[in-house]
């Protein structure tokens, strides 16, 4: 079950009970995926970041960043890309992990495999692949968002972008105690203190993000698709990637259009770059990532990724 469920219940509470709103309706729709977004993502943020700034109050970054770098320097990014398998994230509720991830001293590289792994390899989509289409398909799903996280992220880690990072994050880390003498209530203090210093940095962000998400969320021009991007389009992937990149959803929210993509004949590797388009790639992950990356390193970001989506289309359309 979902651990998010009983969110999903309150926010359907609150949007067609309370305030008496239709699920066919475009506002009481919008609305309900805002609510249910911005409280998940606020909940993983105060989360994910108490729980890094508490660890760091027994462990110096140092020893954090050693655990994710290993004797050879692309152990992180295997390590960082697994963890990323096993994260039901989509884009945005990704970050909050990805941003402690660098508060902590985890090399940027690393981070960024996190980042790219966690929404590309999703198992709501394994698992319809492997419904579909048998273990071999759904086992070259993973393995190719898999190697994509690896190498990107070595890639970034070797490009030394630690600068395109926004300031006050490094002024975080740097800002660390001491990891002696400390009562476990000071410990306490000293975390509440750290995470509600960031959560109020990037918590506008998230509003933006997720309010504009929510606008968009749950169109999906199938018809457009199903014309434009046919088995006789040789650029079908890159054109399927562009429609999906300004839509917002969930891997949950998205399987059902992408089931019925296939069923009207779109081939599988488009229908699969479509849905990873509109989970990894996303406007409201950039509005959240930018208070965190600075244009340029966001800008690459995007590039690898949308770069690593197309090759996984080609390679599925190819094979099958």
């Amino acid at each position: 079950m979902d651990l998010f469920y009983p969110l999903k219940l309150f926010a359907d509470w609150l949007t067609y009970s309370l305030f008496n709103l239709s699920k066919e309706n475009i506002v009481g729709s919008s609305l309900n995926f805002f609510i249910y977004d911005v409280i998940k993502i606020f909940i993983l943020l105060c989360i994910i970041i108490f729980f890094f700034a508490f660890i760091r109050t027994y462990l110096h970054p140092e020893k954090i960043k050693k655990i994710l770098s290993g004797k050879f320097k692309i152990t992180g990014n295997f390590i960082a890309s697994f963890i990323g398998i096993f994260t039901p994230f989509c884009s945005c509720s990704a970050v909050p992990l990805f941003i402690g991830f660098v508060e902590s001293g985890v090399p940027l590289g690393v981070t960024f495999s996190y980042l790219i792994a966690a929404p590309m390899i999703n198992e709501v989509a394994a698992v319809l692949l492997l419904g579909l289409f048998g273990w071999k398909i759904a086992l070259l799903y993973v393995a190719s968002g898999f190697i994509i996280a690896v190498v990107a992220g070595f890639i970034l880690g070797k490009l030394k972008i630690n600068h395109l990072v926004e300031n006050y994050v490094w002024n975080l880390k740097n800002k660390q105690v001491k990891v002696k003498n400390m009562i476990f209530k000071e410990r306490i203090n000293k975390s509440y203190a750290e995470t509600s210093s960031l959560v109020k940095k990037v918590f506008p962000y998230i509003l933006i993000g997720v309010g504009i998400g929510s606008l968009i969320h749950g169109y999906a021009p199938e018809n457009l698709l199903t014309t434009i991007a046919s088995k006789r389009n040789l650029f079908a992937v890159p054109i399927a990637v562009l429609i999906g990149i300004p839509l917002y959803s969930n891997a949950a929210g998205i399987i059902p259009i992408v089931s019925s993509l296939i069923e009207k004949g779109l081939p599988l590797g488009t229908s699969l770059a479509f849905m990873m388009a509109v989970t990894a790639l996303s406007i409201p992950e950039a509005i959240i990532l930018r208070k965190v990356l600075k244009p340029k390193l966001l800008a690459v970001y995007f590039a690898i990724v949308t770069l690593g989506i197309i090759f996984t289309g080609y390679l599925f359309n190819l094979i099958l």
